[in-house]
């Protein structure tokens, strides 16, 4: 194990960012076994998990977009010592990363059974339910520092929405959770329902990376590499943006929070930059818009921070975050994964303080009204 976990953190090693109270927006929870969502799932859905397991829109059975050199892509030091899979014990998950870094609230991304996938529509809705049961069961009753989002497999607009009002009538969960690997570009008509219910209920939309569209996850088909899939993480958000912004979804719904999550931000600044140059050429094509594509991302989107681009020269990172707007970033960890940030030395550049308190704590907690 290294010494993340065997020894306290010194205080020599406390930064700004550790002084601060984190918000953290990336935490990642795993159940201990399919058993744990028993107590929520019907004895049909029970067996079908057991008999069946999951119908993924996925080509290849079998496979996975994460290298078995990386079991779960977890930290090797981030399996629990009770045993379970990383991110399924939270006594641990206190001593290894809510406590050390002081975080005053983790915002819950499950990527368990991958539900955004599921090809079995009726499936994939009742594992949604039993899983953001779960999620309060399990995590956030047992600690209020840690926050559910209600987790909603868009492809089955009706079915997300009843799970949607199940869920907003609890007052327990702080965000609505789709995938941006959906059957058609998130800015497609058939998910405005969605939208139209998280502005009603002003729930931020979270979108985190993962999970399998049924499609190739790049524009040159199926990628040959492991490295090659995660980079493909960048190219699928920066098109769900695209297609978001163009089909006018903050035009339609102007107080919907868009918050996408572990796609980075590295890219932000060309894809604005891009649309706006077309924009100019062909905004006859699109005369719902009637501002220019980035004003609408630096007013009605947010990105957390993992995984942050770290070119050569630290001047160029500072840059880098100046183009996206310091009041567009969530700090994030993507805790337990192998490619965590710790908020020490997340980012290596220098900035204010007045900066590390908006990215680490008060922008999310504008976002999300902690």
């Amino acid at each position: 194990m290294s010494d993340v976990i065997d020894r306290p953190m010194l205080e020599t090693e406390k930064t700004a960012a550790t002084r601060l109270k984190i918000i953290d927006c990336d935490i990642h929870p795993s159940i201990h076994s399919h058993s744990d969502l028993n107590e929520f799932l019907p004895k049909r859905w029970q067996q079908h998990l057991k008999e069946y397991g999951s119908h993924l829109r996925t080509p290849y059975i079998g496979t996975t977009p994460y290298p078995r050199s990386s079991p779960l892509i977890a930290r090797r030091d981030a399996w629990p010592p009770t045993g379970g899979v990383p991110g399924s014990d939270l006594d641990f998950m206190r001593k290894q990363h809510l406590d050390p870094f002081d975080v005053e609230f983790g915002i819950l991304q499950v990527l368990d059974l991958f539900i955004f996938s599921q090809q079995n529509l009726e499936f994939g809705a009742a594992i949604q339910r039993a899983i953001n049961d779960w999620q309060l069961a399990f995590w956030s009753h047992r600690d209020p520092r840690l926050k559910a989002s209600i987790l909603v497999g868009q492809d089955g607009d009706d079915l997300g929405i009843a799970e949607i009002e199940r869920c907003a009538k609890t007052g327990e969960y702080i965000q609505i959770n789709v995938s941006p690997r959906a059957n058609e570009p998130l800015g497609r008509r058939r998910y405005w329902p969605i939208y139209a219910r998280a502005q009603e209920l002003d729930l931020p939309l979270g979108i985190h990376v993962g999970g399998y569209g049924g499609h190739a996850p790049t524009g040159g088909g199926w990628p040959s590499y492991y490295c090659e899939e995660h980079q493909s993480n960048a190219h699928t958000v920066a098109s769900q943006l695209t297609s978001l912004v163009l089909e006018g979804i903050p035009e339609r719904f102007p107080k919907l929070k868009i918050v996408f999550i572990e796609g980075g931000f590295g890219w932000i600044p060309s894809a604005m930059w891009r649309m706006d140059q077309h924009f100019e050429r062909f905004r006859s094509e699109v005369p719902h818009l009637e501002r220019k594509p980035s004003e609408y991302v630096k007013e009605h989107f947010w990105f957390t921070t993992q995984p942050i681009d770290e070119p050569d020269e630290a001047r160029h990172l500072r840059q880098l975050i100046e183009w996206v707007g310091i009041d567009r970033l969530l700090f994030s960890s993507d805790y337990p994964h192998w490619d965590y940030d710790d908020a020490r030395y997340a980012f290596k550049t220098p900035l204010t303080e007045a900066e590390r308190r908006k990215i680490f704590n008060s922008n999310a907690r504008a976002v999300y009204k902690f």
